[in-house]
């Protein structure tokens, strides 16, 4: 009795992982699908699944989707990260040449100490 909860609740996390935590196209939830049907099959049958395996490999898809997101939103955020950057290098161009220029000179500016 105890092996047959233990069966179901694996099964039902499995089950709700699968269906509801990826939300992907079409494609994805055949996949989804085609994984689930696996899982009952070879449960059915007798054999087991190895579910940290299944689980690794689940977790490896949604990092590859969080990947693929990532590199979206950086697209789209990356001319505003490249001005902030070119205004920073330009900032410590200007700082070096003052200093620079200020060296060897009676003026002395805090920032070139």
């Amino acid at each position: 009795m105890r092996y047959l909860i233990t069966l179901a609740t694996i099964l039902g996390l499995i089950f709700s992982f699968l269906m509801y935590g990826v939300k992907t196209a079409n494609a994805g939830e055949a996949y989804n699908k085609a994984v689930l049907g696996h899982v009952i099959q070879s449960t059915v049958n007798g054999t087991n699944v190895d579910v940290s395996k299944l689980m690794e490999s689940e977790i490896e898809k949604l990092a590859h989707q969080f990947a693929i997101e990532s590199i979206s939103i950086l697209q789209n955020y990356l001319p505003a990260i490249l001005d902030g950057v070119a205004a920073d290098m330009r900032l410590k161009a200007d700082k070096e040449y003052k200093c620079a220029l200020l060296e060897g000179s009676k003026i002395e500016d805090k920032e070139c100490q």
